[in-house]
């Protein structure tokens, strides 16, 4: 007859200051699920008192999400802090103004006046470049958040917790150690400005490294439905997309699997978004293409030979000396990107390549020069856990990129919150 002991019991037993080792420790599966391995109560037991334990989230049991939801805390307090010793001397914005510039006023102007933006607003013609998810939850928080500014850093705050965590698993993933590594890479990097401020990237990195990592887990139709949400926030959804659905067919879990080929027809799911949002800037503007004539006339993007793109970056960096620097980083930017695609084709990590090898020909030729291309780079999570990843592997590696990435990091912080342009 088998011995039942109490969950008191069992912690007194148990070794102290002992740890799971990681996803696959016994004692990490019993701790996640409080049913699992738990001994049948006798029959002369009442049902249910045996085993019985409280449940708790798993990012508050995991020491791996606790330690990247700590680095998320840090980090933000952090860039609060030096958002407010910057300001001196630079601007006398109010506090709240310093984190709501630019892409975060047009996200407000669509959640409260719809794509014909505010009755005034001269360049509302370019709103159609922003798709409508950030807008959407802002004008959903409305009923509670009154002021659209606050409601824009809320969703970055709450976005980047989940970015803390997904990241970290994901990075664990692929070598143990790696998640807060990869996680202080990101919060650290050069533009993360605009992770704590009230744009959109925070918001599909969330969004699109849970589909990655829910994808790799083999949750398809989860994944898509988060790729989904990824492409309602930005157009970068599709690239998303076509990363999700080489990793299926290359994966052993995806259509090698059996019964594989049903999950198939979720992984069209993410171009739904993309077609109502065209159906609906034609039924505006009678322009089918209004996205792209959208950024063409306001940004200038449009298709280029590489080298005019580079070219012309580099003769603009000579134009307007407060934005010299900001066309540099553009430029180390690119090239960081077509490096690390490069990587990726020779490691062979061809979910990763379809995803970031797009962004190499949106941003290297379809944009008479480079524009945001910093930005987009706290998009490119492969970057992240690769650094992640050297963070155990190759310390020295991981060391040197922070040592770089820190400084033009601060700067671009107090550039963006006193209102200078940095991308």
């Amino acid at each position: 007859m088998l011995e039942h002991t109490s969950p008191h019991e069992r912690a007194e037993t148990a070794t102290p200051g002992q740890e799971p080792d990681g996803p696959g420790d016994s004692t990490a599966t019993a701790t996640a699920d409080p049913g699992a391995g738990a001994p049948a109560p006798s029959p002369d037991e009442p049902s249910g008192i045996i085993g019985r334990r409280r449940w708790t989230p798993r990012f508050l049991s995991d020491a791996g999400d606790r330690q990247a939801l700590l680095i998320w805390f840090c980090s933000h307090v952090g860039f609060l802090i030096y958002t407010y010793l910057a300001a001196p001397g630079r601007t006398t914005d109010p506090f709240l103004n310093r984190l709501t510039r630019w892409d975060a006023e047009n996200f407000i102007a669509i959640a409260e006046f719809g794509y014909d933006g505010p009755p005034g607003m001269q360049d509302s013609a370019k709103l159609p470049a922003f798709f409508p998810g950030m807008a959407m939850l802002i004008k959903l928080m409305k009923p509670v958040v009154h002021d659209g500014r606050l409601a824009t850093v809320i969703i970055s705050l709450v976005a980047c917790a989940v970015v803390a965590v997904a990241l970290s698993r994901l990075a664990e993933s692929y070598a143990k150690g790696s998640g807060r590594f990869a996680v202080a890479a990101l919060f650290l990097s050069p533009f993360a400005a605009f992770l704590y401020t009230g744009y959109s990237e925070s918001l599909f990195l969330a969004l699109a490294i849970c589909a990655w990592l829910l994808a790799r887990n083999g949750r398809w139709d989860d994944a898509a439905l988060c790729a989904t949400a990824a492409t309602v926030v930005r157009i970068s959804g599709l690239f998303l997309a076509l990363g999700l659905l080489i990793m299926f067919l290359v994966a052993a879990n995806g259509r090698k699997a059996p019964g594989g080929w049903r999950a198939l027809p979720w992984l069209a799911l993410p171009g739904v978004p993309i077609v109502l949002y065209t159906v609906f800037q034609w039924t505006r503007t009678g322009d089918w293409l209004a996205y792209n004539t959208v950024q063409d006339r306001f940004w200038g993007r449009h298709a280029v030979w590489p080298w005019e793109a580079f070219l012309n970056t580099w003769n603009m960096s000579d134009d307007v000396p407060t934005l010299t620097m900001s066309y540099y980083e553009e430029m180390i930017a690119a090239a960081v990107l077509l490096v690390l695609a490069i990587c990726l084709a020779v490691r062979r990590r061809w979910p990763e390549l379809a995803y970031i090898a797009p962004q190499v020909l949106s941003f290297l030729t379809l944009s008479s020069f480079y524009l945001s291309i910093g930005r987009a780079s706290l998009t490119w999570f492969p970057l992240w856990v690769a650094l992640g990843v050297a963070g155990v592997r190759r310390p020295w590696v991981w060391y040197v990129s922070m040592a770089v990435m820190v400084p033009v990091m601060a700067i671009n912080v107090g550039n963006f919150t006193t209102g200078a342009w940095i991308g």
